[in-house]
């Protein structure tokens, strides 16, 4: 995936004049997601919840503190857009810092929250869970 902050994202939201283009930039980041080899398209990582269907992995990367990598995919372009964005909030962060985070805030502040279906939006609600979940179990662990 393009290297890319959450200020970096709020910046390019910001600068698009319209949602057809920040639709499509949506579209574009999430052509950038790391490839998520097929043998991890499973059952067990499929995210409940998607109409489309999404698939997650998470592990712990060492370091002090260890930090949470995640990786997924989808058969529907906007939603591995979607996908590319929570990833911009929480890959590479400590877990706590990942359970900390108001992702559904975020993407309000971002404008997601009235521009994108509500089967959408309630896909997106399952995919923050699901990375809370990750977070925590990798918190206790």
């Amino acid at each position: 995936m393009v290297a890319m902050t959450l200020d970096d994202l709020r910046e390019t939201f910001t600068l698009l004049d319209d949602w057809e283009e920040r639709y499509r930039f949506i579209i574009d980041l999430g052509r950038t997601l790391e490839p998520m080899p097929d043998a991890d398209m499973t059952e067990a990582n499929r995210v409940r919840g998607c109409m489309s269907q999404v698939w997650l992995t998470a592990e712990t990367r060492p370091g002090a503190p260890p930090r949470m990598h995640f990786r997924a995919d989808s058969d529907a372009h906007i939603v591995k857009g979607l996908i590319a964005i929570l990833l911009v909030m929480v890959n590479d962060r400590p877990a706590q810092e990942v359970l900390a985070l108001d992702a559904e805030a975020v993407m309000a502040e971002l404008g997601l929250d009235q521009h994108i279906s509500p089967n959408r939006r309630s896909g997106v609600t399952a995919m923050i869970q699901r990375i809370k979940a990750e977070a925590a179990d990798a918190a206790v662990a």
